[in-house]
């Protein structure tokens, strides 16, 4: 873990130093470096999502005939059969079901993100520092409310504005309870530990808000231009 958190302190003491060791600042600044390099990530996997999601309405007719055979199958043989003939429909039309869910983003961002929090969460130099109305390595109820809040408008704005994945017309309601969550635990969290915290998922958290919008204007435009070429 040490290996891990190390160089993010590093980072953070040396972005603090360039402006005259407010580590407010530098909080900021690597929390929005850190998802301006991880963002291609996310927007990639949102657009494999979508293409994903293009073919998989196109082989909707066929899939639900295949779907209706093997509930209707009276041996697991055939419902072997049936499985294979679905992959095989997956395979002819360039599908992978598997890539709509989106693993690798996660794996990728977690050690990073996990890193950043736990060198802002161990740093004595930015538990005695002041930023703004607040004290970093203090409790702030007004800040801890506003993380909840920003939270809680980008789960609203991403339910708004991102196109369902592949295989659901409408967000599932699992994915809708984790988002309602989120804010909530990102409060109760708040509330007990310094204010470093809630400022980087403040700041994180109003970055995830524009990237979503971002993203949602470049899968309408894909679908535009999807229209377009069937229409043609």
């Amino acid at each position: 873990m040490k290996m891990l958190i190390e160089p993010f302190t590093i980072m953070i003491q040396g972005t603090a130093s360039l402006f005259n060791h407010n580590y407010g600042m530098a909080i900021i600044i690597l929390t929005l470096l850190i998802r301006f390099l991880l963002a291609p990530l996310m927007v990639r996997q949102s657009v494999r999502q979508f293409d994903t999601k293009q073919k998989m309405d196109k082989l909707k007719p066929e899939l639900s005939q295949i779907q209706k055979r093997m509930a209707d199958a009276a041996s697991p043989e055939e419902k072997q059969k049936l499985q294979m003939e679905m992959m095989a429909l997956y395979k002819k039309h360039g599908i992978n079901p598997l890539s709509a869910v989106g693993c690798l983003p996660i794996l990728i961002q977690m050690p990073i993100l996990m890193g950043f929090y736990y060198a802002i969460r161990s740093s004595k130099e930015i538990a005695a520092h002041h930023f703004l109305w607040f004290s970093l390595g203090h409790t702030d109820l007004t800040l801890t409310i506003i993380a909840g809040i920003v939270y809680f408008v980008q789960f609203k704005v991403s339910q708004k504005l991102l196109i369902p994945a592949a295989g659901s017309e409408t967000p599932n309601n699992s994915m809708q309870w984790i988002g309602l969550i989120s804010p909530i635990m990102i409060v109760f969290a708040s509330l007990s530990t310094s204010a470093a915290l809630p400022l980087y998922w403040v700041v994180g958290g109003v970055f995830l808000i524009v990237q979503t919008c971002i993203t949602s204007a470049l899968l309408h435009q894909r679908m535009k231009n999807a229209s377009v070429v069937q229409q043609s």
